[in-house]
């Protein structure tokens, strides 16, 4: 199964529902270009279809459930991560999650993506203000496990394609 976790509001629920209308062709099935979505309580469980007859369960957790997030990391065979790169506020809050789940003994050997959302946005921090501010070259190179950081707007659909091409990769069929 793969996990979603991230802060509240950065846009998780966004890229699931994005996700599922996301087709091979690198477009969405439906015309609706900003799917409605309300702040997770709890979990939410949706497929997400990467290719022709692959079907990936995703279990995402809403951000007020971070103190119990470790609860669910032994039924994750891949993570993903994800950061509002519009809200420096959020910025020290969510590193501190992420390393406190990379330290995770049941997450050594996940497959990870951090994907660094809200880009399209005109206050977004650059990659490089990012990457030095959560150290992401550091914690890549002394994690034990794969890591992988992409920067997307689940919004506008930026990115989307390379979301689904790590999924493919990173995911067995049915998983």
């Amino acid at each position: 199964m793969c996990l979603l976790i991230g802060m509240t509001g950065v846009g998780k629920t966004m890229l699931l529902k994005r996700l599922q209308n996301y087709t091979s062709k690198g477009s969405f099935t439906d015309a609706e270009d900003n799917p409605p979505t309300i702040p997770t309580v709890g979990t939410n469980l949706m497929n997400v279809t990467i290719g022709r007859k692959t079907e990936v369960t995703v279990r995402e957790l809403g951000g007020a459930m971070a103190p119990i997030w470790s609860s669910y990391f032994s039924d994750c065979s891949v993570l993903i991560f994800m950061i509002d790169a519009s809200c420096p506020t959020q910025i020290s809050a969510s590193c501190i999650q992420l390393l406190n789940t990379l330290t995770s003994d049941k997450m050594q050997k996940v497959n990870v993506l951090i994907l660094l959302n809200k880009v399209d946005l005109p206050l977004s921090m650059s990659l490089g203000e990012l990457r030095y501010l959560l150290r992401l070259e550091d914690v890549v190179s002394t994690a034990p496990q794969p890591i992988t950081v992409l920067e997307i707007s689940a919004k506008d659909g930026q990115g989307l394609s390379e979301v689904i091409k790590w999924l493919s990769v990173n995911c067995k069929a049915g998983s």
